[in-house]
């Protein structure tokens, strides 16, 4: 009886699964951008420059959990966007990483309305 040994063990790290997590769910139409907490102030949260805030993973040997917090954007059907937020992420970590992804958990946290809209209601408003 013969063994093969396996070459070494590959190991994905959470902040890479947590990065692609999150440029996926920046690519979906209607998210507007990821929250960090509602400790964070509003400009933290829109500023978009770290991809992997709003985001947090649990990775395995061989699957992955993920959880997501968004903001959509104002006049989107927020029960689609999430739906296909999850498909998107699911399927971008699944095809980089080969990992199974076995839960997608999206918690919206707020809604962004257009800086355009805001002026035009409101043209004495200091910018």
């Amino acid at each position: 009886m013969s063994e093969q040994l396996e070459p070494g063990l590959i190991r994905i790290s959470d902040d890479v699964v947590s990065t692609i997590a999150g440029l996926a769910a920046l690519e979906t139409p209607g998210v507007a951008a990821m929250s960090g907490g509602i400790s964070e102030g509003l400009a933290k949260r829109l500023s978009g420059k770290n991809v992997q805030k709003g985001v947090s993973v649990e990775v395995g040997q061989v699957e992955a959990a993920i959880d997501l917090r968004v903001i959509v954007n104002y006049g989107s059907k927020i029960q689609e966007v999430c739906r296909h937020l999850q498909e998107n992420v699911r399927e971008a970590v699944e095809n980089m990483t080969g990992l199974t992804v076995v839960e997608v958990n999206v918690k919206v946290e707020g809604v962004a309305f257009k800086e355009e809209e805001l002026a035009l209601e409101d043209p004495q408003r200091v910018k």
